[in-house]
């Protein structure tokens, strides 16, 4: 009977005895195939159509966005980027689509404000927004604006601030719904002021405008590129653009910051990928999107919408994606807002 020792010697003794330099040849040969096959990949990409994702109907913001930088992306990679309308749960669906989708460069998910807002919003996800999306290049700042019917005796932020405290929960702060960025825009000024407003989520922006001009809402913090022609007719009343400096689309209308320190709430929009994404796919993705956001055309049609492009490499991205994750955690605890 063969001895077990004498097995074990038998079966780990490599059949040929190779030259130790040759063998360490071969293995640092293996080691680099995969890292030759990712480079390779990520020199030929994209080879077919690539899927965009965004999380809201279209026509909104966010899919205005997605158009526009898909159809720069596609004139760039030589293949189409084709813009995926997922909406429903605050955007929730798409962000968990393209989680577990195959993290090769051919699922791309449109990330937003709300992506940060969810992930403390939700208590129940079936994704990790931070562990399960890797960062690949951001494309646009937007502010709000925030604005209030002319019933309002107020025409200046801390006119509000001072008509908001002599009338404690009198005002009806309108919003898009519970836990949007608009009503989160308004919930950080009430962190930072200590006034007090009645909070009414409608379903959507349009029945929340319907409301305000009817004055039956006093004041919303709205999406900035729907307000111009609402303030210069007089319908609405503009106090304050929620970015850290005045926009051009409405020059005369100071920044909340400027009465109210620290005060920031834009929304803004960038591009992710499933974790797990080739870096040199990532990385020339972002390459990609530079060079759009550089464009005098691209950069036009986005300054446009009232934005700001943010250039910027993926880790840049993924820390703007941690540190509003972090911010907006703070006033969705203050706000006690919270969805299932």
């Amino acid at each position: 009977m063969t001895n077990p020792r004498e097995f074990c010697s038998l079966t780990w003794r490599p059949a040929v005895q190779l030259p130790r330099r040759r063998l360490l040849q071969l293995l640092a040969g293996a080691a680099a195939v995969p890292a030759m096959a990712r480079f390779a990949s990520a020199q030929t990409y994209p080879v077919r159509p690539v899927h965009l994702i965004s999380g809201f109907p279209a026509g909104g913001p966010n899919d205005i966005v997605a158009r526009l930088m898909g159809q720069w992306l596609s004139e760039q990679l030589g293949q189409q980027f084709v813009i995926e309308n997922r909406p429903g749960a605050g955007s929730n669906i798409a962000a968990e689509a393209v989680a577990h989708a195959a993290p090769d460069g051919y699922t791309l998910l449109m990330v937003a404000t709300p992506n940060a807002i969810n992930a403390t919003l939700y208590k129940k996800l079936n994704f990790d927004f931070i562990r399960d999306i890797a960062p690949v290049g951001s494309i646009v700042r937007v502010p709000n604006v925030m604005v209030v019917h002319p019933s309002v005796p107020a025409r200046t932020v801390p006119e509000f601030i001072a008509f908001a405290k002599a009338n404690p929960g009198k005002l009806v702060m309108a919003s898009p719904g519970n836990g949007s960025s608009g009503h989160l825009s308004g919930e950080l000024f009430r962190m930072l002021t200590g006034i007090e407003l009645l909070h009414v989520p409608y379903r959507g922006g349009a029945p929340a405008m319907t409301d305000l001009i009817a004055g039956r809402a006093q004041v919303y913090f709205s999406p900035l590129f729907t307000m111009p022609e609402f303030i210069k007719a007089g319908t609405l009343r503009g106090l304050a653009v929620t970015a850290p400096t005045r926009s051009y689309v409405l020059p005369d209308v100071p920044a909340l910051c400027e009465f109210v320190p620290n005060y920031e709430a834009s929304t803004w929009f960038g591009i992710g990928a499933p974790n797990g994404a080739p870096a040199e796919i990532i990385n020339k993705l972002n390459a990609a999107i530079n060079a759009g956001l550089a464009d005098a055309k691209t950069k036009e049609r986005l300054v446009e919408q009232g934005g700001a492009v943010l250039l910027g490499s993926p880790a840049e991205f993924g820390k703007l994606i941690a540190d509003e994750t972090e911010k907006w955690g703070k006033v969705v605890k203050f706000a006690g807002a919270k969805l299932d």
